[in-house]
Formats: C-alpha cells, sequence, structure tokens
C-alpha cells in the first residue's frame, strides 16, 4: 500500500498554503494505491510527533483523524474528506494544518500520515479521538502505509 501527495515528497515540505501560515483548514491533495483486496475500510491519521511536552504532555499533536473511509479511495482531494472525521488535538472535526510555535526548537516539525487498511468499519457512539481509532483497529488492520511531510514557519 502507498500514500503519496501530488504537493510534496516523502520527507518534503509541506506547502505553505496547507498551513496556518496560510490556510490551517486547507488539507493537501493525497493519493492512495495498493490497498489490499479484503480491505474493508480505511483510516487516516496525521500526527505532529515533535511537539514540546509542555505544549502537550504526551509530545505528540494530532491534525487530523478519518476512519471508514471506501477501500476503493483512490484520492482525498485537496481541502476534501472522505469517510468520517474523528477528533483533532483542538478537539474540532477534521484537518488542521502545521503550525509550529516558532519560538520552540525544533522550528521545522514532521507530520506524519498514516494510513491504515482495516478488516472492517469502525462504530463508535460519538466522534472518536485519534487513540479511540487505534484502539478499534488494534487486530484489525491489513496494512499501513506512511507520508511525512516537514514544515517550518515562515
Amino acid at each position: 500500500m502507498e500514500l503519496t501527495s501530488s504537493v510534496f515528497e516523502n520527507g518534503g515540505k509541506i506547502p505553505a498554503k496547507y498551513t496556518c501560515d496560510e490556510d490551517r483548514l486547507l488539507s493537501p491533495p493525497l493519493s492512495i494505491s495498493g490497498i489490499p483486496e479484503s480491505t474493508a475500510s480505511l483510516a487516516l491519521i496525521m500526527d505532529d510527533p515533535d511537539v514540546r511536552k509542555e505544549k502537550h504532555p504526551s509530545g505528540v499533536f494530532n491534525h487530523w483523524v478519518l476512519f471508514n473511509i471506501p477501500p476503493d479511495t483512490t484520492e482525498i482531494l485537496e481541502g476534501r474528506s472522505v469517510g468520517t472525521a474523528g477528533v483533532n488535538g483542538r478537539g474540532e472535526m477534521g484537518y488542521r494544518g502545521p503550525c509550529p510555535p516558532p519560538e520552540y526548537e525544533p522550528a521545522e516539525h514532521r507530520y506524519i500520515f498514516k494510513l491504515y487498511a482495516i478488516k472492517g468499519d469502525l462504530h463508535f457512539a460519538n466522534p472518536p479521538t485519534k487513540q479511540e481509532v487505534l484502539d478499534a483497529i488494534q487486530g484489525k488492520t491489513l496494512a499501513g502505509a506512511t507520508l511525512i511531510g516537514r514544515y517550518s514557519r515562515r
């Protein structure tokens, strides 16, 4: 399985267009390929693992949670969502673009998009957090793919 973007390479810089320096709610386009045949749904999580523990005790900020993405999805278009949105690190539904605080090191943060192929659909009484989605896919994951982007404030 593979996850790519037409606007940045794996390990490359995420364009400012998709960040708080321009439009923090505009998600980058993503392409999906190689989904296992027995996949019932997909889940996508975008994290920043470079957050200072003073800001977030876990050291990770969750930017985007999507689940129950149809298995025939090959693209998530710019600024669009597919499947069902979960709760991001601000307690909101949907995408929240990169916005590393310029006063803290590292000034450049990594943004990790993780895609999961899942054996079934997920069901929650309330919009789930990242951890609730990860707990629900435990033992149901068929394959995964990762795309890493980097960003530092202007």
